[in-house]
């Protein structure tokens, strides 16, 4: 995130800066230029990271997903970062997808998290009537436990995949379905409670990265 857009949300925690006019705002930042200011601010909030709330309040968004108007805001957690999330830090937020709650079929966003999708580990998946192609965004519950015939977010040496999941009495298999040759994954019970590997959810949906 940009060092200007750190800093307001910053100010945006401690003062009310719905208040404050842009060139207030640039002094108490070290800002020079209203303009800056006006840039960033919209910036911030087309990401989702600055609302306003029923009293015209600027707020910061929660680290995690929250409703408002009728649409969930589920916040995208980059590939890179997208280790347990149990506790997301604000700063591995990129912004947040908005998503009417009649388009998940659910009464609570709570541990809903959304990754973009990077290669092609699932792009034979069929997902909602949906594949997984890099640049996706898809969403994920994390507190969904995963059943057999699921896709599910796996974390590997802190490093996120997406695979379908299967479990036998012995064994765990996670498989790529994909054009490219990848092979599957297979783990016992007791490797998923291990610092290296976990399941951390279920893939609900697959939001489709517009054509160019």
């Amino acid at each position: 995130m940009n060092k200007n857009q750190q800093k307001i949300l910053q100010l945006a925690k401690k003062k009310e800066i719905s208040k404050m006019s842009f060139r207030e705002i640039g002094r108490e930042l070290g800002i020079k230029y209203p303009q800056t200011v006006i840039y960033h601010l919209e910036q911030l909030k087309k990401k989702g990271l600055l609302y306003f709330d029923s009293k015209k309040r600027q707020k910061v968004a929660k680290p995690k997903a929250f409703v408002k108007e009728g649409f969930f805001s589920i916040p995208v957690v980059g590939s890179a970062n997208c280790g347990p999330a149990l506790e997301i830090p604000q700063g591995s937020i990129e912004s947040y997808l908005k998503i009417s709650k009649r388009s998940l079929d659910k009464s609570s966003p709570d541990g809903l998290i959304v990754i973009r999708a990077v290669g092609n580990s699932l792009n034979k998946a069929n997902i909602g009537g949906n594949n997984v192609e890099d640049g996706d965004y898809v969403i994920v519950d994390y507190k969904q436990q995963p059943r057999n015939g699921d896709y599910v977010l796996s974390i590997i040496d802190g490093a996120a995949n997406f695979k379908r999941f299967y479990k036998d009495d012995e064994e765990i298999r996670l498989i790529s379905e994909s054009t490219l040759d990848i092979p599957p994954m297979i783990c016992r019970q007791e490797d998923l409670e291990s610092a290296s590997y976990l399941v951390n959810g279920v893939v609900i949906r697959v939001i489709k990265k517009p054509k160019s």
